[in-house]
């Protein structure tokens, strides 16, 4: 994504309004809808040695705006794959069928009254029990988050503050508009805790901490990796990745080592990662 275009979409996701600037007419307009994005990894797969916020490149700030982040990734299994391309086959082969089409349309009008019912007539609010399960449920979160932190020695990719809280609320409340209940219960916050874990905290979780346990010695050498690179470069000055990592080996370093402590600065927001893989330096 162009740097224009975050400022963009964070523009919209933060504060609800879009900046539009044509035909020498400036004006800002209220943006009044939700917001589904889908995004494919730099390298066009998904690696499972990176972070999540590698596989996106987004920034946190972006990432943290997203009620549910699904990380949807290409697995190849037989029994999928077949069924995956009968279910394509199927669609196109039936495509000029006129009563698949009418069915489809009158189910399609049947929803949207549905939606419709639900937003315009449905307005819940949190039950005491249900506040309180949020609320304890929310600092477990953070003190894990934090723990898992404290033993890595980096941040998660996707941080978990209070926007998160705000989004769990939003889960409970569309979980009881789909109930036609004007109360949220502790089943809706159960339910809105499980779709979190499993997709948010997932992505925030995933990367190659699960794949690479980091001893005390690899944790020096990423260490000295970093001192390194902190002595090479000032602030805002760049170099070619490959460059950098050439010349800490002829140090004799270990090169997985100093990629992990590019990875990690990376996530610190130490260093910033540009096109074609340079390296700037922001701040030290």
């Amino acid at each position: 994504m162009r740097p224009e275009d975050r400022v963009a979409i964070h523009e919209a996701m933060k504060q609800q309004t879009i900046s539009i600037a044509k035909a020498g007419i400036t004006t800002v307009l209220n943006s009044r809808t939700s917001v589904l994005a889908a995004a494919n990894p730099p390298s066009g797969r998904y690696d499972d040695l990176k972070t999540a916020q590698d596989n996106f490149d987004l920034r946190t700030t972006i990432l943290s705006r997203f009620d549910l982040i699904f990380i949807v990734k290409d697995v190849s299994l037989y029994d999928q794959d077949k069924i995956i391309a009968s279910h394509i086959i199927k669609v196109h082969s039936s495509a000029q069928a006129a009563s698949g089409d009418i069915r489809a349309s009158k189910e399609e009008n049947w929803l949207k009254r549905y939606i419709q019912y639900c937003r315009s007539e449905c307005h819940p609010h949190l039950s005491e029990a249900a506040c309180a399960k949020l609320q304890s449920d929310y600092v477990d979160i953070r003190r894990e988050m934090r723990q898992q932190a404290n033993e890595t020695g980096e941040a998660a990719a996707i941080p978990i503050t209070a926007m998160q809280l705000e989004a769990i609320i939003r889960l409970n409340e569309s979980l009881a508009k789909m109930k036609l209940s004007h109360v949220a219960t502790e089943s809706d916050v159960t339910e809105a805790l499980r779709l979190f874990k499993v997709c948010t905290m997932d992505a925030a979780c995933s990367g190659i901490n699960q794949h690479i346990h980091i001893t005390p010695d690899m944790a020096n050498d990423i260490k000295q990796a970093e001192n390194q690179i902190k002595r090479r470069l000032g602030i805002g000055n760049h170099i070619s990745e490959r460059s950098l990592i050439d010349d800490l080996t002829r140090m004799g370093m270990n090169e997985s080592m100093v990629r992990r402590a590019i990875l990690i600065m990376h996530q610190r927001g130490e260093v910033e990662c540009q096109r074609e893989r340079h390296i700037i330096v922001r701040k030290v």
